[in-house]
Formats: structure tokens, sequence, C-alpha cells
């Protein structure tokens, strides 16, 4: 059996969960051939690097447009020309699949799904097609060609019955979570993660990531991380995290100083122990270290969400009451000083988090698309 795993370079999520899919088939079932290609890259790669380029520096410069240009593309328009240009972009595809005739198509990118299901719909190609949505709500570019799609797998049962509601049978829909690193579902210890990260095992941990991919809302983040240090008295640490951006490193550094209740780390590979250490986290709401927060248990703090999907995201969550989300308008020395003051209010969201982990993601996604 061969399988084609697609995945776009919009954000680290698509990516990050194509990997996670590929591992564990490639660990847990043999007799199977797996194949990870970027499918906007593969199409052209000057059109992924003008696209994905002009994703980052909208993100970064724009963040308002490029919420415009998400909640257009569901309908109008804006998804004609993307249809159109979904069916131009499918013929250089299809040349993929000739030369390696896949049995099934998993896909973390609706730009992958529609061009597949085009090619169904055409008779060019007959696999199976998988979707994976890597949000906490739908898009409609998710749905285009649905009729051509076999599987669709969503983080909680509200976007199943949304979905539904737009006319998809709901046999084809599965609620079982975004995939997840396997590193998850390890045990660590705890006294010898806090020893490693020079950490006191008396106080509580908050996991502040404020670099971000784009370092979006610098000025913003660096006043959210002074209202945590102005207010976490004695009984917390905090280790700040800035990701691949130097800038915001050393504005971190300057703002913590000689503090011994902060740390300042740049690009991490350990998330899943500091993860498990920690009891707080501040993120902006990607959909993948959202799935990874929830699974490791931990209340959350949106910061800084793009508009569009991660608005939706951290709307999601303040409902769901797993999340505080400290908007652009609100003083965050007030936000972070009420929260902290309420650990009765921490703890129900810790439990709530719990309640929504789908640790098994992965291995769940992998058994209904290959034991069907």
């Amino acid at each position: 059996m061969k399988i084609l795993i697609f995945y776009a370079s919009y954000g680290g999520g698509h990516l990050s969960a194509a990997k996670s899919i590929k591992q564990y088939i490639d660990e847990n079932y043999k007799d199977v051939e797996t194949n990870m290609v970027d499918c906007v890259k593969y199409i052209n790669k000057g059109l992924d690097k003008v696209t994905t380029l002009a994703y980052k520096e909208m993100a970064k410069k724009a963040p308002w447009a490029w919420g415009e240009i998400y909640n257009h593309s569901q309908k109008g328009a804006m998804s004609h020309i993307s249809n159109s240009a979904n069916r131009i972009m499918s013929i250089k595809l299809y040349k993929l699949f000739e030369e390696f005739n896949p049995d099934i198509v998993i896909s973390t990118h609706p730009f992958a799904s529609q061009m597949t299901a085009y090619l169904k719909r055409k008779g060019k190609v007959n696999c199976k097609l998988a979707s994976i949505m890597t949000d906490f709500a739908s898009h409609d570019q998710w749905l285009v060609g649905h009729e051509y799609i076999d599987y669709i797998f969503v983080s909680h049962q509200g976007m199943k019955k949304e979905i539904i509601a737009k006319g998809v049978p709901g046999s084809k829909i599965h609620a079982t979570g975004i995939p997840l690193s396997n590193r998850f579902l390890e045990h660590f210890n705890r006294k010898e993660i806090k020893s490693s990260f020079d950490l006191d095992l008396n106080k509580k941990t908050i996991l502040f990531f404020g670099g971000g991919e784009f370092g979006l809302g610098k000025e913003k983040t660096l006043k959210i991380l002074k209202a945590f240090i102005d207010n976490i008295k004695d009984d917390y640490e905090i280790i700040a995290i800035s990701g691949k951006n130097e800038k915001m490193q050393e504005k971190f550094e300057e703002l913590v100083g000689q503090n011994p209740n902060v740390q300042v780390y740049g690009y991490t590979n350990e998330v899943p122990e500091l993860m498990s250490i920690s009891d707080l986290v501040v993120t902006k709401p990607g959909g993948l270290t959202i799935t990874e927060s929830l699974a490791s248990g931990l209340p959350i703090v949106v910061i800084n969400p793009i508009p569009g999907q991660e608005v939706e995201n951290a709307e999601f969550l303040e409902k769901k009451g797993v999340a505080v989300w400290i908007r652009k308008t609100e003083n965050p020395d007030e936000t972070v000083s009420e929260l902290l003051a309420n650990p009765e209010k921490i703890k129900h969201m810790k439990i709530r988090s719990k309640l929504m982990a789908k640790k098994h993601s992965t291995e769940d996604i992998c058994k209904i698309i290959l034991n069907d």
C-alpha cells in the first residue's frame, strides 16, 4: 500500500501534523510506503516562495489583511478564484500521482485536499482521500469537493456538527483531535526535568511562548511578560521562550535582567518536557500549540492571535473555559494579576483542559484510515 501525505508551509502546524502521521504509520504498519510532500512547493517552487513569504509578511505586518482574506475566502468570488487556481495547479500535481500511484492521500492543508478532490472528480485518480483540519474552527475551503473526500478529521464534536450542518454526511467526519507527536504520550520525571532547567521543585512554572514565527505584537508581548513578572511573587517561576526570534530574545533578556525567577531560552525542541512540568502556558493560539497544551493538561493564556483561524481558536478556547484571552484593548497587568490571584479558576481551567485533550489523536486517525 502507498500513502501520499500532503502539507504546505503556511505556519508550522500543517507540517507537524503530517510528520506525526507519517511517523506513526512508518512505525506501526508493515508493507506501507509513505511519501510526504509539500504540495505547493511541488507544483512550483517560485509560487511556494512568493505565497509563503506573502503569508509571513501579511501575518507580521498586516494581520488584519490576512483576517480579511481568511473571512472572504469562505464565500463569493474569492472561493471561485481559489477553485479555478486549484484546477490549474492540479494538472501539475497529477504528475506526482502518476509517478507514486498512491492508494490513500492524507492532506493537512486545504489546497491539497481540493486538488486531489478535483483529480478524483475528473476520474484521473482513484484513491481514498483524508483531510485533517489543523484548527479548532472549520473553514469552507476545507469542504471544496467534499463529495470526493472519504474522511474528514476535526478537533472536536462542535466542528463535526458545524460541517454536518453544511451538508456533509456525518459518517465521513471524525472528531479525533489534531495529530500530536508521540512525545506527548511519554511519562516524564518531573524532578529530573525541573533539575535540568535549574527550576525550584516547590514552585509552580509558567511557560511563556513569546517569539512566534513572525514576532507578532512584540511590544504587547513584552508588556504581557512584564505583567507576569510583576505579579508572580515567590510561588511561581517563568520560562520565557523566544523561539528563533533573536530580537525578541534580546528584549526578553533586557526585561528580565537578573531576576532569579525568570529564565529566557531561544528555540527549544524540549516542549513536551517543559509542558509536562508547567502549571500554565502563555501562547499564540495556533492549532498545534493548543493541542499540545491540552494534551499536557495546561490552563492557557492566549496572546496575539492572527486574525482568522487563530482568533476563532481563541474564541473557542475562551468559550470552553480553558483559556483567558488578553485582548489588545485590555490592560495585561489587570488580567494577569486577577488570574494569578484566583487559584480556583486556574484549577478549573486545568480540569477542563484535561477533559478536552485528545492525546491519542494520531493513532485514532491512522486506525480509522488504515483499518477501514
